[in-house]
C-alpha cells in the first residue's frame, strides 16, 4: 500500500491509538446526482467524480488496516433507472475497473463482487472477472463491490438455495441456524460491517446488506460522495470509536470481560 503523507499517518496512527479500527466498513456511497446538480451538471458528471472518491476512500482503508471495505455500487433497484443513465454507468464501471485494476494489484488489495452479477453486461461481467482474477491472491484488504445487490435479493436467493438442498436432503430442518443462513448469503465468508456509512444526508439503509448489518455501527454524513474523502472517513471512524458496542449485552457486562 501506498505509504501515508506525514499528515496522514500522524492521522491514522492517533485512530489506531484511540480505539479499535472497524475491520469490516460499508459505505452507501450516495449524492451523485444531487450533487452534480448543484453544480449545474448532469447526474453522470457525479457519478464520474465519484471514481475519485472511491480511490481516496480504499487507500486510506488499507493504510489504516481496515480489513474489508463493501462498496453499494449498483443495486437491483437501479436496474429501473433510466435506460441511457444505467447505459453509462456500465461504460463507467468498465472504464473504472481498466483504469483501477493495476493500482488495486500494486497495493496489494483483492476486488471481489457480490450480487446478482449474471445481470451485468457481458462486458462488464467479463472485465470484472479479469480484475478478480489479477488480483486473487492480494491480502493487505478485500474491496467489495455490491453490484446488482440488495438486501431482499441476497435474503429471497439464500432462502431459495436452502430450500433447495432441504429437499435434496444435503441439509435437515434442524441444520438450520444464523450461521447457516449466513453461510447461504453471497457475503458468505465476510465477516459482517462493523460501521456503515452513508453520505448524502438520508437515514435509511435502501435495501443494503439487511441481514448483515444487524447490529452494525450506523454514521450518516451529510457530504455528498463526489466530495467525500479521507477526512471525512477519519471522522466516521471517530465517531465508531466512541460508541459502546453492546451486542444485546449491558455495560456492565462488558466490562466484566
Amino acid at each position: 500500500m501506498i505509504a501515508p503523507k506525514p499528515k496522514d499517518k500522524e492521522i491514522q496512527d492517533e485512530l489506531k491509538k484511540n480505539g479499535e479500527i472497524p475491520k469490516h466498513i460499508a459505505i452507501i456511497m450516495d449524492g451523485n446526482g444531487r450533487w452534480a446538480k448543484s453544480q449545474g451538471k448532469t447526474r453522470v458528471f457525479g457519478h464520474r467524480q465519484g471514481v475519485t472518491s472511491v480511490r481516496d476512500t480504499v487507500e486510506a482503508c488499507g493504510q489504516l488496516g481496515v480489513n474489508y471495505l463493501t462498496l453499494y455500487t449498483f443495486s437491483t433497484e437501479n436496474w429501473k433507472r433510466p435506460k441511457d443513465e444505467v447505459t453509462i454507468l456500465m461504460k463507467l464501471l468498465i472504464k473504472s475497473l481498466k483504469n483501477e485494476t493495476d493500482r488495486l494489484h500494486e497495493n496489494n488489495v483483492k476486488l471481489i463482487a457480490t450480487g446478482n452479477l449474471e445481470k451485468l453486461p457481458g462486458v462488464v461481467y467479463k472485465e470484472l472477472k479479469d480484475a478478480m482474477e489479477k488480483t486473487k491472491n492480494n491480502k493487505l484488504m478485500t474491496l467489495n463491490l455490491a453490484l446488482s445487490y440488495s438486501g431482499r435479493w441476497d435474503i429471497v436467493n439464500a432462502v431459495r438455495n436452502l430450500a433447495s438442498d432441504l429437499k435434496d436432503d444435503k441439509i435437515k430442518t434442524a441444520d438450520i441456524s444464523e450461521t447457516l443462513i449466513s453461510d447461504y448469503l453471497v457475503t458468505k465468508g465476510i465477516p459482517d460491517p462493523d460501521l456503515m456509512i452513508r453520505t448524502g444526508g438520508e437515514y435509511r439503509i435502501s435495501n443494503f446488506l439487511l441481514w448483515q448489518l444487524a447490529y452494525t455501527e450506523i454514521y450518516i454524513d451529510d457530504v455528498f460522495w463526489p466530495e467525500f474523502r479521507r477526512q471525512h472517513l477519519y471522522k466516521a471512524i471517530r465517531e465508531f470509536q466512541k460508541r459502546e458496542r453492546r451486542f444485546g449485552l449491558v455495560s456492565e457486562q462488558l466490562n466484566k470481560k
